[in-house]
């Protein structure tokens, strides 16, 4: 079953993250991932969720996330990321 993960991020240091968004795409496909949503604008419909960058990337299944997620691959560039930007990741499964 595919599974999800949603982003907001907000980049406080655009060169570094320029640099993690170049080479994040490669990782995330060797993992079976894909973008859904990379950083267009979000339209609040109901409440105060006020978002700055939007991210959706479709896994396989969550087993293909968490290896993604783990892999020797991304773990340096997640601390790009982490320098580079406040992050909320969210995973969810999707339905049958």
């Amino acid at each position: 079953m595919a599974a999800y993960v949603f982003g907001d991020v907000e980049i406080t240091d655009p060169a570094a993250y320029d640099e993690y968004r170049k080479q994040v795409p490669a990782v995330i496909a060797a993992f079976g991932g894909r973008y859904l949503v990379r950083g267009a604008p979000a339209e609040v419909l109901l409440g105060n969720w006020q978002l700055k960058r939007t991210v959706v990337l479709e896994f396989p299944n969550v087993a293909a996330v968490k290896a993604f997620w783990d892999s020797p691959e991304y773990k340096p560039l997640r601390a790009i990321r982490e320098r580079a930007a406040k992050s909320n990741l969210v995973l969810v499964e999707g339905v049958q």
